[in-house]
């Protein structure tokens, strides 16, 4: 079953605290960013698709004033949905990156009608193990302690969030989201992990999706290795696209192979 959406008529009409680019015309494509990330994570794709489309990168509850809420990832699909509301999107095709990507599957099940296709990058439809969770506990409880992300903390979360080829070669934009992450609010953070932390295995709900994909992996990821997207491409009939040179963040560290391949996958659903 379909978890219900809130109850609450004015929690998820409007989000007058969700900054969002918003360029171009055309087929609409909506873009959620990961954890610890904001929508310019997806500048790289916002230049490139939209002379054919309109693109829209909005910034998630972690990143607005709503950071201190407890919320969930279907609360996140609500947010997503009044969004598009607010847009005047009826329908589009939804790309997640991680959170976004956990978020975005979990959208597609609660509103099959508003998804056209799925760009899923970084993501999985399995849970997280509990070596996992456990450490993802005891970093987050780090930062909510220290009221804020703490400069050893950064330092660990930029080669999971970024690939070694990144790290090693591009290292002025790792520096310029870690500046980025000193400034976020602990209680934020600690919300924005947990939101997904727990969640339960989605495989099941899987054949539930009946509609295009593309899964986007980078070879360096470590935060979620490449072949945990396996069985989600291979369920959802999905092109499956692996970047090398590339982590976590595929579509900021290496943009131009992943924006070839989801050019071609707007052209075909289309």
């Amino acid at each position: 079953m379909v978890p219900s959406a809130g109850s609450g008529t004015d929690r998820y009409r409007t989000r007058a605290d969700t900054v969002a680019t918003d360029r171009g015309d055309g087929p609409p494509v909506v873009l959620a960013h990961g954890t610890l990330m904001d929508r310019t994570m997806f500048d790289p794709q916002v230049d490139a698709l939209a002379d054919d489309h309109r693109v829209v990168a909005y910034d998630l509850r972690a990143r607005t004033d709503r950071y201190a809420d407890s919320y969930d990832l279907y609360d996140l699909a609500d947010d997503c949905a009044a969004l598009m509301d607010a847009k005047g999107i009826d329908s589009c095709v939804l790309g997640g990156m991680s959170m976004g990507g956990f978020m975005a599957l979990r959208f597609a099940e609660r509103y099959p009608e508003r998804v056209d296709g799925l760009v899923l990058v970084s993501t999985t439809a399995g849970p997280h193990g509990e070596e996992e969770t456990a450490r993802y506990e005891e970093m987050i409880a780090t930062a909510r302690d220290a009221d804020a992300v703490p400069e050893h903390l950064a330092d660990v979360i930029k080669h999971i969030l970024f690939g070694a080829t990144t790290n090693e070669e591009r290292s002025a934009l790792v520096d310029a989201w870690v500046d980025r992450w000193l400034t976020y609010p602990g209680e934020g953070v600690y919300q924005e992990v947990r939101s997904w932390l727990h969640r339960p295995d989605f495989t099941e709900q899987l054949a539930g999706v009946d509609v295009p994909a593309l899964v986007v992996h980078g070879e360096e990821d470590v935060a979620l290795e490449p072949e945990r997207s396996e069985p989600l491409a291979e369920a959802l009939d999905a092109r499956r696209v692996t970047v090398p040179g590339a982590g976590h963040s595929v579509n900021l560290e290496r943009p131009a192979p992943v924006n070839d391949a989801v050019r071609e996958f707007l052209a075909d659903v289309r």
